[in-house]
């Protein structure tokens, strides 16, 4: 009997066929026999400053003061920024900064704040 593989999702190895595809009962992903696993290709890989992976929600800190076009004052450094989200742009930080508003930085300038 030909064993099938794992869930490339949840990593459950008690999958079964259901017709041309593989099901999950854990998660009830369904593949095919010879897909890859698309999540893993799909992910945004964003690292801060010091090489720290970052995610979407994390907290992170400005390193360096950074000019805005347009706008009176420069951010400051030491400014805390929450709940960033990550998108693949060359500016790949989307957030929302108190009293700048709505901003794209890219990950080069910010370090992640860890919580103790």
């Amino acid at each position: 009997m030909p064993t099938l593989p794992a869930c490339p999702k949840c990593g459950c190895e008690y999958t079964y066929e259901d017709g041309n595809l593989i099901v999950c009962p854990e998660c009830f992903n369904e593949f095919s026999a010879d897909a890859k696993d698309e999540s893993a290709e799909d992910e945004l890989i964003v690292r801060d400053a010091n090489g720290t992976l970052l995610k979407d929600g994390d907290d992170v800190v400005i390193i360096k003061d950074l000019k805005v076009k347009g706008a009176k004052n420069d951010l400051k450094m030491g400014t805390k920024v929450k709940g960033i989200r990550l998108v693949d742009s060359d500016h790949n930080i989307d957030c929302k900064i108190p009293g700048f508003g709505a901003m794209a930085l890219k990950s080069e300038f910010v370090k992640k704040v860890w919580l103790i």
